[in-house]
């Protein structure tokens, strides 16, 4: 079964934001990592659940994911009878909780 996805602008700004720091440390690092994320984006199409509920966060019920090679969180959560996965920030694992709560 494939669930909706939606990614909103302010990830999107997130993940160019990060590929434009990559790329100024090494050429073509930014390509690598915003084909990472959204690698690890499109897994979760096919199964929105296999990451667990942060339990800080149950309310909303937000999780996250890390992409495999670079220390970024993909926050996201499920919503509705039809299922729709809202991808509402993708931030530096070592960033403030308060940065991706501001958007929600």
């Amino acid at each position: 079964m494939s669930y909706g996805l939606d990614i909103w602008p302010v990830a999107e700004d997130d993940i160019r934001s990060a590929a434009r720091w990559y790329n100024s440390e090494q050429s073509g690092l930014g390509i690598d990592f915003a084909e990472e994320v959204y690698v690890a984006i499109d897994s979760l199409e096919r199964n929105p659940f296999l990451y667990r509920v942060r339990v800080r966060y149950r309310r909303r019920e937000i999780r996250w994911l890390f992409p495999k090679r670079f220390p970024y969180r993909v926050i996201y959560y499920v919503e509705g009878p039809a299922v729709r996965i809202f991808v509402f920030a993708v931030l530096h694992a070592k960033r403030s909780d308060r940065t991706w709560k501001e958007r929600v």
